[in-house]
């Protein structure tokens, strides 16, 4: 008989005036934390839930690195403080795989060699998760459009194109 994943709870060292409880599903495990109200949802993962797949580039919402899921949605994770999103369900680059099987968008970045130095892959990753799930591109300028939020420094970007459109079944 399956079990129901264990509830976990994180907290900071904080005043009883100041610590606030957030519950979030985080990659289909649910998670307390204890957190001061200005945590933000990257340092709540990276720091307290020890989730460093989500990366730290700007820390000012312009590079798209710490782009994340919410509900679904894509947000970078960077502007969203964590008590904003009590309940949410949260999707990191560490919960796209299922079972031990890459997720079709990762597996296409592999395939399309859709990353240099690998910085800005897992909001890159994510971000496309959320453009495909909103189904509002169709062509190659679309996808470029639609991910602009997403910077890769690397110029990457011909084969985080085709790794998308691999992913949504379109061939280049």
């Amino acid at each position: 008989m399956a079990t129901a994943p264990e509830r976990q709870t994180v907290s900071e060292n904080l005043s009883p005036a100041t610590a606030m409880s957030v519950t979030l599903d985080v990659n289909g495990q649910p998670r307390t934390l204890t957190i001061a109200p200005w945590t933000t949802l990257l340092d709540a993962l990276r720091e307290r839930l020890d989730l460093t797949g989500t990366k730290k580039g700007c820390d000012h919402g312009q590079c798209g690195a710490c782009t994340v899921l919410v509900n679904g949605r894509r947000v970078n994770s960077c502007l969203t403080l964590a008590i904003m999103i009590d309940g949410a369900k949260v999707t990191t680059i560490e919960g796209l795989a299922a079972n031990g099987t890459l997720h079709p968008l990762q597996q296409a970045f592999i395939d399309h060699d859709a990353f240099q130095c690998g910085y800005c892959t897992p909001g890159q990753i994510c971000s496309a998760a959320g453009l495909i799930a909103e189904g509002r591109a169709k062509t190659p300028d679309e996808i470029r459009e639609l991910m602009s939020g997403n910077i890769c420094r690397c110029g990457a970007y011909p084969n985080i194109v085709a790794a998308i459109q691999q992913a949504m079944g379109v061939r280049s």
